[in-house]
This record gives structure tokens, sequence and C-alpha cells, in this order.
């Protein structure tokens, strides 16, 4: 029986289909000389050290308690972010809409890069100013406002054990957190749980892939480049989230780097240096491990870091 040529096209592009869903990431795999580089720099370390890489091309892993958790600090705007997004795909939040400030909405620590926090209660700004500010320059304020938002606390914890986050959580201005509150702050997660909610945006999974694709913009304008980030030549994109608070210092990048996109996370807790110049050994730490990676994925790179 002689077959149409169209419907020969048809069958083909059929068959071919299952390839195409099947192609995964690579496996993870232990890189033991990049897992012995970054035993070393933590080793000494006044506090907790939690550390997670992956080279997304190969696999290729090293970490330090990837699964312990850790304050976020400011690190949980990624999870708001994320559930603004979800909500904006689902239609309930637009956001070129402009909203009014809630002459409730209270924060006792308001920094000099807080924009919103020097605004009056009934003072409008759009949804996406809003998380420009959020993500650019951490404006607490700003992340606050969204939190309320998008229902508060239990709205994003509800994304996030929806899509497989165990441990990350909000705390702050969440009923039932109080406890975990008291311990880590504002927000919880792991290396790992960090590092992989910038993967799902990378990957276009988070949300949508339009969705993730705003996402990703946003987090690689961050204003504060003179920690992780500023170990990386600035000619390679990435798009990172950081944190401070007393005891903890923590970031999270994906460095789409010319030997392929990197993901890595440091979080500290229980820290002695408390202390909030750029000399901070959390601080410190950030830097050398995310120099140590980036080198020893792209060992022929001649940049080094003036910093």
């Amino acid at each position: 029986m002689r077959r149409h040529p169209l419907l020969t096209l048809f069958l083909l592009l059929l068959a071919a289909a299952p390839l195409r869903a099947q192609t995964v990431a690579p496996a993870a795999r232990s890189d033991r000389a990049l897992q012995a580089t970054l035993d070393s720099l933590a080793r000494g370390f006044g506090g907790r050290v939690g550390i997670y890489v992956r080279h997304l091309p190969t696999g290729a892993t090293a970490a330090i308690n990837p699964d312990s958790v850790f304050p976020t600090a400011s690190m949980i705007k990624v999870p708001i972010l994320l559930t603004l997004f979800n909500q904006v795909e689902q239609g309930k939040v637009d956001l070129e809409a402009r909203v009014p400030r809630p002459d409730t909405l209270r924060y006792q620590y308001v920094e000099s890069t807080d924009v919103v926090g020097y605004m009056a209660p009934g003072d409008t700004l759009p949804v996406g100013e809003l998380a420009f500010l959020m993500l650019t320059v951490s404006d607490n304020v700003a992340s606050l406002w969204l939190q309320a938002l998008v229902g508060g606390g239990v709205s994003v914890n509800e994304w996030l054990a929806a899509n497989g986050f165990a441990q990350t959580r909000v705390n702050s201005r969440t009923p039932g957190r109080e406890q975990a509150r008291s311990v880590y702050g504002w927000g919880q997660t792991t290396p790992r749980e960090m590092a992989e909610a910038l993967v799902m945006i990378r990957e276009g999974r988070a949300v949508s892939p339009r969705a993730s694709e705003q996402m990703y913009r946003m987090l690689t304008n961050t204003f504060w480049k003179d920690f992780g980030v500023s170990q990386l030549p600035p000619t390679v994109q990435v798009a990172s989230k950081q944190g401070f608070v007393d005891r903890s210092r923590s970031e999270v990048l994906l460095v789409n780097a010319p030997g392929g996109d990197i993901v890595l996370a440091v979080i500290t807790g229980d820290q002695t240096d408390q202390s909030y110049d750029a000399d901070n050994e959390g601080h410190r730490l950030i830097r050398a491990v995310t120099r140590a990676v980036y080198r020893h994925f792209n060992p022929a790179d001649p940049w080094r870091p003036r910093l």
C-alpha cells in the first residue's frame, strides 16, 4: 500500500515526538576536584556553611550541607516573585496595574535602598515596578507589599509545596510559622532548593516559559554586585539574589558562563562575624566560592576579579 507523502511526514514527526519528550538533564555526578576545593574554602569558618553547585550541561556537582535548613534573609524574595507571576499567569494580578500603598504596611528596619519605604500611604506604583524594586535593590517594603498582595505567606508557601519545595517557606507575617520565624527569620530554605528555584526559571519550567523569561530578566539586574557577582567577568550574564542578616550571609547565582550554565548557592548560619562591611567572613566565603567555581568550569578564561 502506497502512503501519501503528507501521511508519511506526519508519522515521522509522531515517531520523533517521544524522543524530544525524553530529553532530560544529565544525571548529577560528584566532581571530586571541586568538592575538595569547597571543603578547603569552608574549613575553619566561624559558623555553619551550606553550599550547592551544579554544572547544568554535565551534571557535575559539589556540595556542603546542601539539604540543611538556613535563613533565607532576602532570598525569600525569589519565592514571592514566583508566586506573583503564578497569579499573573492566572489573571489574578496585573503587572501594569497601579496599586496604592496600604496605610497598614509597616517595616521596622527601612534601609537606604528601600525606595518604597519613603512613599506615603495611598501613593501608587505599578505591580511590575514593585517586583523590579524587590529584586534589583532588594526593597524590603516593596517585598512585604507584594507578599500581602499575593495573599500573604500562606499563598507563597502553598505554591512552594505544590512545586516540590519541601523546606523553603515564608515565616514572617504567616500564621502558624511563628516558631520557625524565631529561628530563621523572614524565610528558610536549603542551598539545593534555592539553587533549583533559579534552575526552574532558567529552563522555563517556573509557571510558564514566558513568565520564566520575565523573571529571569529581572534577576539579572541586581544592584548588589560586590559579593559573588564581583568574581565573574562583567561580560558574563548572571541571575542572582542576595541575603544579609546579622548571623547569615547568602547568595544564589545562575551563571551563563562560556563553559555552560552553572548554578551555585552559598548560605551561612550562626556566624560569629556579624559585621556589615564588605570584609565580613560570610561575604569573603561567597566571593571565594564563586571565584573558584567559575575558574573550575572555565579554566581557559584569562579574566581575573579586581576585588
